[in-house]
Order: C-alpha cells, then structure tokens, then sequence
C-alpha cells in the first residue's frame, strides 16, 4: 500500500477531534505565547499558527473573522490580531520555533517547546514611537544666531 498524496499525520483520532486537538493547541500557543507538547503535535501546529499570524498581520475584518474560526476562543484571536501580529511586523514569515525539551517520563514520548521567535514581551512599536519623535525633536531646535560684529559692538555700547 502506498502513502503518496497524504498531508498532515491523524495522531489515532478521526478529522473532527484531531481539527479541534490543533485548534486547543493553537489556542494554548497564542495565549500563553509558549507551549509544550509532543514533537509530531508541534510540527503540526506551527504551521497552522504561522497562517494564522499571517492573516493577523493584514488585520481587516474578514482575516479577523477568520481567525476567530480557527481559534477556540474569541478572546484569544483578538489577542493575536491586537496584540501579538504589531509586534511581529518585521519578519515575513518564521514567527515560531520549535526546541526539542527532551523524552515524557511515562511513555518516553519526544518533547518539544513551541514559542515564537522574537520577544513579545518588548513593544518594538511603542519603541519606534520614541525614536521618531526624538529625532524629530532635536531638528527643530532653532540654530544659534550667527553673531557679526557690527551686533556685538551695538550691544556693547548699550
């Protein structure tokens, strides 16, 4: 028997409750921005978070709404369109990573840790904000007025 043309691993459960293993750990993900899970479960949801993130980063209505479907919870796909997708502007794609923590102590099943790659708990928006307006303050600071001496001996005489 063959395996060619099959996408995506079953984990030994039938299409709706594996959909809704990866909407829960998709979910964790996003809320707590760092999960631990079995190795074949985390190739499994990188990259239905990393589609996601993408759809968060465009931010209209209708990529809101879909990521509302594909999340368990509302709170958590606002959370990834408001407040995670800003912070993930700079890089097109590669948002996550995925580090192998070890084997489970009961069934010696390989670990692994999802997280994203860069650090959420920094605003790099709020950090560009401030840069912009420094330098946007120190230009307009008047230049000293270029003294002649026909000024300062006017000056002196007064």
């Amino acid at each position: 028997m063959h395996r060619h043309g099959y996408k995506g691993r079953k984990f030994h459960r039938e299409r709706d409750q594996r959909s809704a293993l990866i909407k829960g750990l998709a979910d964790s993900l996003v809320k707590y921005e760092s999960i631990e899970t079995t190795l074949p479960k985390a190739k499994e949801v990188v990259p239905y978070v990393e589609r996601l993130i993408t759809k968060a980063k465009k931010g209209d209505l209708h990529n809101r709404r879909q990521i509302i479907s594909s999340l368990q919870t509302v709170a958590s796909a606002h959370k990834l369109v408001d407040e995670i997708a800003p912070k993930l502007k700079g890089r097109v794609s590669g948002h996550l990573r995925i580090e192998r923590t070890g084997y489970r102590r009961g069934d010696n099943a390989l670990m692994a840790r999802v997280s994203f790659v860069d650090d959420l708990k920094e605003a790099p928006v709020a950090k560009a904000a401030e840069k912009k307006s420094a330098t946007k303050a120190s230009p307009a600071k008047k230049p000293a007025a270029k003294k002649t001496p026909a000024k300062t001996a006017a000056k002196e005489a007064k």
